[in-house]
């Protein structure tokens, strides 16, 4: 069995090099494959990624890389990474330092296990208020969390979470057609109406500010607000093609 952890990277040339090296340095309990997806980075992302590439194919050979050709956004190069993902289990991982891949083992156990099929790293778990989350994005999360257990009756605390874990035979057959940051919601709302098992387990959070080069926009909540909504008055789900 294998672990296939998708990397969707845009402009994060100060702290790649580090995030690769956390990641690699961790010990899962199974065999892993990184795959990055950068998504035409103006910056020196995309050089440092080709230089961990090539360092890395003289050492554990198990890091891919893909670049789109133009920026698509956040969603778009996840739903690039699952369909180049070889492993049974797949995890998203943000290109900075917010989320710790030491925590995913954990987070891997209740699917190893076989009680559940999807597992949600929770930053609300046991903390009110995540460190360095600024008071916009917390009431933010709070309120998009709220909405999805109402529209689609879940128990969730932390539905915009990076850290989330799929098996992959479900996943890949999700109809996603999310490019930007609502591809959280998207993903949610699919999995909520097929009756998907998800779990939630606490994990740590280290926010970031605009000018640390975090990404999310006011605009990016209006459209998780209208995915959601969009998702809840579908009847019939659309097929994967």
């Amino acid at each position: 069995m294998k672990l296939s952890i998708i990397i969707p990277t845009y402009n994060e040339h100060n702290t790649i090099a580090q995030l690769i090296h956390y990641v690699q340095s961790v010990k899962y309990p199974i065999a892993h494959e990184i795959i990055i997806v950068d998504d035409a980075s103006i910056d020196r992302t995309y050089e440092k990624e080709t230089m961990i590439r090539l360092k890395n194919r003289h050492e554990d050979n198990n890091i891919r890389l893909f670049k789109n050709r133009i920026n698509r956004g956040k969603g778009y190069s996840i739903r690039k990474g699952i369909r180049q993902a070889h492993g049974e289990l797949i995890v998203i991982q943000d290109a900075d330092t917010e989320y710790k891949p030491s925590e995913i083992p954990k987070l891997l156990d209740p699917i190893l296990k076989g009680e559940a099929d999807v597992v949600y790293g929770s930053r609300f778990l046991g903390c009110c208020y995540p460190k360095g989350m600024a008071w916009p994005n917390w009431m933010a999360n709070r309120f998009l969390t709220f909405l999805t257990n109402l529209l689609f009756k879940l128990p969730l605390t932390d539905m915009e979470t990076c850290y989330k874990v799929f098996r992959a035979d479900i996943v890949k057959h999700l109809a996603l057609k999310a490019n930007r940051f609502s591809f959280e919601p998207e993903v949610t709302a699919l999995l909520a109406k097929k009756g998907i098992r998800i779990m939630e387990l606490p994990i740590s959070y280290e926010g970031r500010t605009s000018k640390e080069g975090k990404k999310i926009k006011a605009k990016d909540f209006l459209f998780a607000v209208l995915t959601l909504f969009k998702y809840y008055f579908i009847k019939q789900l659309p097929e994967k093609k």
